[in-house]
């Protein structure tokens, strides 16, 4: 056989094993991500635990992960530092009612490998390896604690609140990677991506954690405002300060501070949570006025001495079906979660939750789940009925409540 024709054969046996490589990685690159499960992550705040469960039906656990493996490596170095140690102890006697805050918020990573956590305690950001339980990376926020975060539509972004600091940072969610960052009012706290991923906004929420909670007293608070922001540019598009909408429409005795709140599927309208009040308002956005306001009744057995309410809340958590239909919202201090009917306002049965913190959607959209903070466990209501179908026991103080993905056959980190 010829040099050439021994080439050529060659050629053709690489051209066909390109082919096939290529071919191999497109369809590996489907089985993985066809391997993928959804499920919700349950940050258990004061445990420093996220269980994971099935995200439908019976809500099933699946696995758990330890979000702070680093634990012994980060207390080391607040004792260390003399500020950081009283911003600490400090998040432990306010808003931690006497415990750190271990888990804040937390998403998965597109391919389902991670979870990225925020841990308010640590002022920082982590992505820890499902499979493995150890620390990708670490992302120290500004100033000494870390808050709500939100994942752009893509899941490639992470924004998180460093409430201390008054900034938002955006991190690319593989890398840890600052993107970007924007300044916000007084303790920035909830963030939300809109659905085409081109803006985000914030709430700040001022200091919820002074005993000067009187009406009269509200100015006291800070800079209460919800900070609108291009994603890509990070440059602010508009501010909206509630305590001018609030006042125009006579509600003056209200706070202005906006906690929770969640866009209708077309995001013509906000519903928002404000402290210490029992109920929600409705936000046009084209308009830029409150439009409507549900108050929710209150539980007779709720002190009405407004500095025993956890952080300034009455109500902290509030979430909408796919449809747009029918809202759920979570009474915290009233100890009751209820599905709203959107339309009119009208409110279904009252079922009983110890201390709700937060309120999501199922994966098939059928029910509303509530972490509920005070019984360690998490409840799905059936937005059709309004009705509870099942509870489930968690960690110790669950909070936040997420959709994730995790692998197929994932049920907990490997023992290292």
């Amino acid at each position: 056989m010829s040099v050439l024709r021994s080439r050529h054969l060659l050629a053709i046996a690489a051209a066909l094993a390109l082919t096939v490589g290529a071919g191999a990685t497109t369809a590996s690159a489907q089985d993985s991500a066809a391997a993928l499960r959804e499920v919700m992550f349950v940050g258990n705040n004061w445990d420093g635990t996220a269980d994971v469960i099935k995200s439908t039906g019976d809500l099933a656990k699946i696995g758990r992960i330890n979000v702070v493996p680093d634990k012994e490596q980060r207390l080391a170095q607040i004792n260390a530092d003399p500020i950081k140690w009283i911003y600490f102890m400090a998040i432990r006697n306010g808003v931690g009612e006497g415990h750190d805050q271990l888990v804040d918020d937390m998403y998965s990573t597109p391919d389902g490998r991670s979870m990225v956590v925020s841990r308010p305690s640590f002022a920082d950001v982590v992505s820890i390896d499902l499979a493995t339980g150890k620390v990708n990376w670490r992302f120290p926020v500004s100033g000494y604690r870390s808050d709500h975060m939100a994942v752009s539509p893509d899941g490639t972004r992470v924004a998180v609140s460093a409430s201390t600091a008054n900034t938002v940072h955006v991190l690319d969610i593989d890398t840890g990677k600052q993107l970007g960052s924007f300044a916000t009012g007084d303790k920035p706290h909830e963030n939300i991506f809109t659905k085409d991923g081109k803006y985000i906004w914030n709430m700040a929420i001022g200091d919820v954690n002074t005993s000067l909670d009187a009406p009269w007293q509200d100015w006291t608070k800070g800079d209460r405002r919800i900070t609108v922001v291009d994603a890509t540019t990070f440059q602010q598009v508009k501010v909206v300060d509630m305590r001018q909408r609030l006042d125009a429409i006579g509600l003056t005795d209200y706070s202005d501070a906006v906690r929770p709140a969640v866009f209708s599927p077309d995001e013509s309208k906000l519903y928002f949570q404000v402290s210490f009040f029992n109920g929600f308002l409705e936000y046009d956005v084209a308009s830029d006025r409150i439009t409507r306001v549900k108050t929710l009744p209150k539980n007779p057995a709720t002190s009405e001495d407004r500095t025993t309410w956890v952080n300034d809340s009455r109500h902290h958590g509030i979430s909408m079906n796919p449809s747009g239909t029918k809202l759920c919202v979570a009474g915290t201090m009233d100890d009751y979660t209820s599905v709203v009917d959107r339309s009119t306002l009208q409110e279904g049965p009252l079922v009983p939750a110890s201390k709700p913190y937060w309120a999501t959607v199922s994966g098939d959209g059928k029910d509303c789940v509530v972490s509920e903070s005070g019984a360690d466990q998490v409840t799905a209501i059936d937005f059709a009925t309004g009705q509870k179908t099942v509870s489930v026991p968690v960690g110790d103080h669950p909070q936040r409540v997420r959709l994730a993905h995790v692998p197929a056959d994932w049920t907990g980190p490997s023992a290292s």
